[in-house]
């Protein structure tokens, strides 16, 4: 067999990670397996994969290889060890949180929520007996005041949408730390072409497959990507799940069973409780659609976040604009942070106010003809939406303004259309309100 290929690089492991040309077929480009199911060698070989005494297909709902190709794409991007694909940003959001939070137990989360995000752990988890205990990513030290024996994990983003603050990412991982607590962080605003949080502390990453690394709007999927760097086996007591017998694979102990291939009984574990019991499995079609995107994530990220920089600098300029808010600005107050963490560019996301407040700003929305008024980010193509009315409405106004929601704010993912004809049609739409 072949040498394998050195893949360093993140273009080069964009287009080739997590794929290598199969003997039979020779197809280059990531074939869609459309099954429901896979065949056995023989009896053995079925007990054996469901007994996870070997690793392989069983069943699309468990594992697919069109989708294994895309968790190891991500995973070698993130710099994780294992990645466990998702059927949308939020499947992979709650199976994060809820494979190591249960019932009477609670986690920590920074305040600059997506709004769907927010629902979930204020709402949603609540009902399942799990408490969300929120702390300004701004002030890492808050943390040490919220955690207690019951407290699992610590969550943020890596830029608050739609708030698109930087938190200290490794501040915030080393509190998690201290208290011998996971680091959770959700990488959809950034993508791994600008920012890697396992480099900054970050122990599971999480992302929204729908936003930049699928990049054209056309699936949604989730992604999980386990470090494999939180040792789990240090605190027995502390971590059942993993160092404790489990009845439904006939008291095997993960940590000990997955010894010989590497620390990931968090993926693993994920993959064969969480994921096969609930069924929200990611499909093929959308795991091959989300490998036609990532193989030009660098390339579209650069776009993006030139792109907006400039398009940041106009608005502000502009007389009919109150405030501009993106992290690339050197008058953001989380410029230092963003150039930290993600030096090569600051993204395509960025919230503004119009004079006239919140009717000027719905009046900017009604008005554009090539932007599109929609519910999404990291689109190759331009977006806008009103968040008060729409994404963050479930929020009341302080939950709103924590948030970074103003009546009047305006958030927008710039893709990369032409800059003039993004500014003339911004242009209209501020002179029309």
């Amino acid at each position: 067999m072949a040498d394998e290929p050195q893949m360093k690089g993140m273009s080069t492991r964009s287009l080739h990670a997590g794929h290598a040309v199969d003997d039979e077929h020779k197809s280059r480009a990531v074939p869609i397996y459309a099954t429901s199911s896979f065949t056995f060698d023989n009896t053995q070989h079925a007990a054996d994969l469901f007994n996870l005494r070997q690793f392989g297909n069983i069943y699309s709902r468990l594992m697919n290889p069109t989708v294994d190709v895309l968790e190891k794409r991500v995973a070698s991007l993130e710099g994780g060890a294992a990645g466990l694909g998702f059927a949308s940003g939020m499947a992979a959001i709650q199976a994060a949180i809820c494979t190591i939070c249960h019932a009477g137990q609670n986690f920590v989360s920074g305040t600059s929520l997506y709004g769907g995000t927010h629902s979930l752990f204020t709402h949603t988890l609540k009902q399942l007996g799990i408490e969300v205990r929120y702390f300004d990513p701004a002030d890492p030290a808050s943390i040490d005041g919220l955690v207690d024996e019951n407290t699992r994990l610590v969550y943020a983003e890596t830029i608050g949408n739609p708030k698109w603050d930087v938190p200290d990412l490794a501040a915030i991982a080393d509190k998690a730390h201290a208290h011998k607590l996971p680091f959770v962080v959700d990488n959809t605003s950034a993508s791994p072409a600008l920012c890697r949080p396992i480099e900054h502390g970050a122990d599971v990453v999480v992302h929204s497959t729908t936003k930049y690394l699928g990049g054209h709007g056309v699936h949604v999927g989730g992604m999980v990507i386990d470090s494999a760097n939180f040792k789990w086996a240090d605190d027995p007591d502390k971590w059942p799940e993993f160092c404790a017998p489990n009845d439904a694979y006939h008291g095997m102990v993960f940590e000990e069973a997955l010894r010989g291939v590497g620390n990931v009984a968090y993926a693993i574990h994920m993959r064969t409780n969480w994921l096969r019991d609930t069924g929200a499995a990611m499909s093929p079609f959308a795991a091959f659609l989300f490998i036609q995107g990532i193989e030009t994530l660098p390339l579209r990220m650069k776009a993006h976040s030139e792109n907006a920089m400039r398009i940041a600098g106009w608005l502000h300029e502009h007389d009919a604009v109150e405030w501009v808010n993106y992290p690339g600005l050197p008058s953001h107050k989380d410029y230092a942070n963003a150039k930290k963490y993600m030096p090569d560019g600051q993204g395509g996301l960025m919230t503004f106010g119009v004079k006239g407040g919140k009717a000027a700003g719905e009046a900017l929305v009604n008005n554009v003809k090539l932007i599109s008024h929609l519910a999404n980010i990291g689109d190759a193509k331009t977006l806008v939406i009103h968040p008060a009315s729409t994404t963050h409405a479930q929020l009341n106004e302080d939950a709103q303004r924590a948030a970074g929601v103003a009546p009047e704010t305006l958030r927008l993912s710039v893709g990369y259309e032409d800059f003039d004809d993004l500014t003339a049609d911004l242009d209209q739409a501020l002179r029309a309100g």
